[in-house]
């Protein structure tokens, strides 16, 4: 079947308003700081241009040390070069991005908990992200149900259906985080009980407990460890010792920390004093 002129007209020439470049790479900047993450498809609707041209502009700023180029788009560059900045939310895809090993050994040795025919709730982040992935992985794994508030999840472990029952919660969409929240997340938590919970976060203390960056992230994070019989915190080394403003619930709470093989020792120590049983890849 042939295309009409019409059809095409959009695509053969779909720079042709575009602003001059320097121009919309000045704007594309002030998209990603505020934002966190642009995706290309966006700067294409939004100036009108190829998905080459695009590309072409983040490359352009991220060899100008304006933005940091990630999968399918770019986030605003890390403040020490090295991670996330600490002063805001990282977003989903920038957090993706960094302590990548870390997370990829947290995943691996937190999955190794789980045995088959048991009920999961994995909480959003990309370390639990790095659990899904490596629960998708263990392929003996049958009849396992998981829960979780993560549409990256979600999606990460939909080619193991029907080995595995994958349960979304309701709520609100935060696009940072691609997580749902209150309101209607606790109309789904407050109906089950699992026997694994999967709890990313911002800060690990031993005085303060698990704590979270965003509020409303913290909120649901506390209904689902009040919804498991085990309660498993998974946080690289970067989280041990700090401190966020919402708190998801006491260290006595939580029963188990997966973390990674470089953690610090001295961070552990108060942690495991405390009570806690800590994980680590060997």
């Amino acid at each position: 079947m042939s295309e009409s002129p019409q059809d095409l007209a959009p695509e053969s020439n779909p720079d042709r308003e575009a602003l001059p470049p320097h121009q919309r790479r000045e704007r594309i900047q002030m998209l990603v700081e505020e934002r966190g993450f642009v995706r290309v498809s966006e700067l294409r609707e939004a100036f009108r241009v190829s998905g080459v041209t695009a590309r072409s502009d983040l490359d352009a700023l991220e060899a100008a040390g304006s933005v940091q180029r990630v999968h399918g788009g770019a986030v605003p560059v890390p403040a020490t070069g090295t991670g996330p900045r600490l002063d805001r939310e990282p977003s989903f895809e920038e957090a993706l991005a960094a302590s990548v090993l870390p997370k990829q050994q947290i995943g691996v040795l937190a999955a190794s908990l789980v045995s088959s025919g048991q009920s999961v709730i994995l909480d959003v982040g990309t370390t639990t992200l790095a659990v899904a992935r490596a629960l998708l992985a263990r392929t003996e794994l049958t009849d396992v149900v998981v829960i979780t508030n993560g549409l990256s999840i979600a999606l990460e472990l939909e080619p193991a259906i029907p080995r595995f029952t994958v349960i979304v919660t309701g709520g609100s969409l935060r696009p940072l985080q691609h997580s749902l929240v209150e309101p209607l997340a606790a109309t789904v938590l407050g109906q089950v009980h699992a026997d694994l919970a999967f709890i990313g976060c911002n800060g690990v203390d031993a005085d303060r407990g698990v704590t979270n960056v965003n509020l409303p992230e913290a909120g649901v994070k506390t209904l689902m460890l009040a919804a498991a019989t085990r309660a498993i915190i998974v946080a690289d080394g970067s989280k041990l010792g700090r401190v966020h403003l919402g708190r998801i619930g006491a260290l006595a709470a939580f029963d188990t920390l997966v973390t990674d093989a470089d953690a610090s020792p001295d961070r552990l120590a108060p942690l495991r004093d405390a009570g806690l049983t800590v994980l680590q890849p060997h």
